[in-house]
């Protein structure tokens, strides 16, 4: 039976046709997250390139069964990722063509990510998690989710690429949304390979930063500021930010950190860089702010937020969240500025005045 089935067959529908065509979308959504699974790992934008090609070749190029990579192409198509221009003949959608990974603005690795077991399989214990409030993904996988990237060098090197990937939007929006010009040096906090604080660094060359994570986090870090041209105003401290974080900076940045961890594990992590700064000091954090109203316009927003209660037990919060977890770790909230079209929010913290 089909999902089309579904909706026509049988008596006569209580609801409108649009309403029951929604309802079975939505419930075969996890179908098209693994067509664009499939298409990431199979390299089916790279093999399309600028052209328009026939099934036939893509398979050939692909190892894959001619009949079945032509039905791919074809759900591909329906899903606007691909055209077919003539019959079994397809090229690229301009959508399409950030699953290349020769795009400026690839997603291919965050595609790849996101369609992963590791980010998947948990999620069929949703209904779990909704229960107890915690995370079931050392359930299914026998760990928590950062224990297991460390346990597989190569997932976690595909999670970094996916990370950099999602992080080029803000890097691209920060640099001139806040005047880091009166700063003299900036720390960003499990801050990854550096993309977004080469883009700072590189756009504030009076500035020198110093990049702070686990060996692991860091391991693309020096081609990244190497490429940016900064790497020699930026020290990389290895460091667990819920034991301590490196003293002396004038400001302190948290990029998508917050939103992993629950609200205990988010003050720990905030009450080290209030140890760690000055009277003087700033606190960025830079995570999406659910308005205090669903908006159904923010529909990834909220995806996310039951991905990190999930996978990691953390959350996407509010405003009103995000002054609350501050205020417990000795900030106040001082602004909060939309860094559109990135989906994030600058919130800038400064330390309570004693």
């Amino acid at each position: 039976m089909s999902a089309t089935d579904s909706v026509h067959s049988g008596p006569k529908a209580a609801s409108p046709a649009p309403d029951r065509d929604r309802i079975a979308r939505l419930v075969c959504g996890h179908m098209a997250t693994r067509v664009v699974g499939a298409a990431a790992s199979l390299g089916i934008a790279d093999l399309l390139g600028d052209a328009e090609r026939p099934a036939a070749e893509i398979a050939e190029a692909a190892g894959c069964h001619p009949g079945a990579t032509e039905r791919l192409l074809r759900a591909l198509t329906a899903l606007e990722l691909v055209t077919e221009c003539r019959p079994g003949h397809f090229r690229l959608t301009p959508t399409g063509t950030l699953l290349r990974t020769d795009h400026p603005g690839s997603m291919h690795s965050f595609a790849g990510m996101c369609t992963d077991a590791a980010m998947l399989d948990a999620w069929r214990d949703l209904d779990t998690a909704v229960r107890t409030g915690r995370s079931v993904f050392a359930d299914v996988f026998g760990t928590d989710f950062f224990g297991h990237l460390a346990n597989d060098p190569a997932l976690s090197e595909r999670f970094n690429a996916a990370m950099r990937q999602g992080t080029r939007l803000a890097a691209r929006a920060l640099p001139m949304a806040y005047d880091f010009g009166r700063f003299s040096t900036v720390t960003d906090v499990g801050g990854g390979d550096g993309t977004l604080l080469a883009a700072i660094l590189r756009t504030h060359p009076g500035l020198h930063g110093v990049l702070c994570d686990s060996a692991a986090g860091l391991a693309q870090a020096e081609p990244t500021l190497s490429a940016a041209g900064v790497a020699d105003r930026c020290t990389t401290r290895e460091c667990d930010f819920f034991r301590e974080v490196p003293a002396g900076s004038d400001a302190y940045l948290l990029k998508s950190i917050l939103h992993d961890w629950d609200d205990e594990r988010a003050e720990l992590i905030l009450r080290n860089c209030r140890a760690a700064m000055g009277e003087q000091g700033r606190l960025l954090i830079i995570e999406p702010v659910l308005p205090a109203v669903v908006d159904p316009s923010s529909e990834l927003a909220y995806l996310s937020d039951l991905n990190m209660l999930v996978n990691l037990g953390g959350r996407e919060r509010t405003r009103d969240d995000f002054s609350a977890l501050c205020a417990s770790a000795g900030f106040e909230l001082a602004d909060v500025v939309s860094l559109a079209p990135a989906r994030f929010s600058l919130i800038e913290a400064v330390p309570f005045r004693r």
